[in-house]
């Protein structure tokens, strides 16, 4: 059927993901870095995106699109909230709110330990985009690495921050897109980046300051660097 729908400007497109943020239907994906409209019959025609969008990059067209289909909306938003409470379809992935808890000191001469993680899951794959601990919070990101290296890792970087973990060696693909879509969707007050000297750990970094900066927030961040025998280096 031939119908009004929207049409994205790729070339002026700049990655912000506003307009995915706006697209309540999930009709916009962010993939390579760019707004796509990857469901016509997901797009209402109601144009929510397009005040969104900073760089005028959506306009209305008339085409042959399929019919917007609103049962396939809800049932796509049922799946969505349901992978949000279960991003592997695992138990143990439940995102959840923790409470720090201190532990007794323990034997041979052991110091008490306390462990400042407020949240799960940890694994930046595996964390829902719009879990309600993201509202608000400080976020800490960090190479999973770092937290081995480092001693003080808890009580140094830790402490009242929302901790995001992983290994841009070992994960497949990229985080920027999935922190791009943290930073667009949550109020988020602050970021740190924690990384090894190594590389390879530069991508952590670089996913997180380009998902910061295509989000189009502004907000004090930084980048702390762990040596291999566990010191700062910046």
């Amino acid at each position: 059927m031939i119908r009004k729908i929207i049409s994205i400007d790729e070339e002026k497109c700049n990655g912000c993901g506003l307009c995915a943020a706006a697209c309540h239907e999930g009709a916009i994906e962010m993939i390579d870095g760019k707004a796509k409209l990857t469901r016509d019959d997901y797009c209402d025609g109601l144009g929510d995106c397009l005040p969104a969008c900073p760089v005028n990059a959506i306009t209305f067209v008339e085409r042959e699109a399929a019919e917007y289909n609103e049962a396939a909306v809800l049932e796509n938003k049922k799946k969505k909230a349901q992978e949000d409470k279960l991003p592997c379809g695992c138990p143990g992935s439940r995102s959840q709110k923790l409470q720090p808890k201190s532990e007794p000191a323990g034997g041979a001469g052991r110091a008490a330990s306390e462990s400042m993680l407020g949240q799960w899951p940890v694994q930046i794959k595996l964390v829902p985009v719009g879990a309600p601990y993201f509202e608000g919070a400080d976020i800490l990101i960090a190479a999973d690495c770092t937290a081995y290296a480092y001693g003080s890792f808890h009580s140094d970087f830790m402490r009242g921050k929302i901790t995001l973990i992983g290994c841009p060696k070992l994960d497949e693909g990229d985080y920027t897109e999935k922190l791009t879509e943290i930073f667009t969707q949550n109020n988020i007050k602050s970021l740190t980046v924690v990384r090894m000297e190594v590389p390879c750990c530069g991508g952590i970094e670089r996913a997180a300051v380009t998902a910061l900066k295509n989000s189009g927030r502004f907000i004090p961040w930084q980048v702390v660097t762990i040596s291999t025998d566990g010191h700062i280096l910046n």
